[in-house]
């Protein structure tokens, strides 16, 4: 750590700082790679300016099925997160809709959205950097998110109504009764 505060106080450009941090990633041998890669692709996203500081890999029997970054405001997609992104590839590659045997390594904590899917692809394990607190710090908060969860449906800042649940719940009773349906 002390030689990363080294490099931040030679350099008084931020971009300059990044290469180098860069460099010092690539330079310097980390505890596991796929982390090391999922934080690499973090670190590379920023610099392209493609979207925000997050990267995440799939790996499976030790190799990297799919690598995802975050495409937000590139794609104007706001569920292009990395976990995202990386589980779509990841899913496309091996023509399947659960990752079992799977584990991802994501830069940072997975937000609600991106653990939410995490769990829907059946992923074995998560391995992560960041802290959602520390994405907190730089403007990526999603406690708020949370804190919405935690309230009665009623109780929430986007309204919530249901309707017409009687002719809804067609399409239910269609799956029920459905032959040969794939069930997930």
């Amino acid at each position: 750590m002390k030689r990363m505060q080294n490099i931040a106080n030679s350099f008084r450009s931020p971009a300059l700082y990044c290469i180098r941090k860069r460099m010092w990633l690539r330079d310097n041998s980390m505890d596991n790679l796929f982390m090391a890669r999922a934080i690499q692709l973090s670190l590379d996203n920023v610099l392209s300016g493609q979207g925000g500081p997050f990267g995440a890999v799939v790996v499976k029997n030790g190799n990297i099925v799919a690598e995802g970054v975050n495409r937000v405001t590139s794609t104007s997609d706001p569920t292009a997160h990395a976990e995202v992104v990386a589980i779509r590839a990841a899913c496309a590659k091996l023509s399947v809709f659960q990752l079992n045997d799977c584990e991802i390594y994501t830069s940072c904590e997975p937000c609600p959205m991106c653990l939410g899917a995490i769990y829907w692809a059946r992923l074995d394990r998560i391995y992560f950097g960041n802290l959602a607190t520390d994405a907190s710090k730089i403007g990526f908060d999603d406690s708020f998110i949370y804190e919405q969860f935690a309230r009665p449906v009623g109780q929430r800042s986007i309204p919530v109504v249901q309707m017409m649940s009687e002719q809804a719940l067609a399409a239910f009773h269609a799956w029920q009764e459905k032959a040969g349906k794939i069930p997930y």
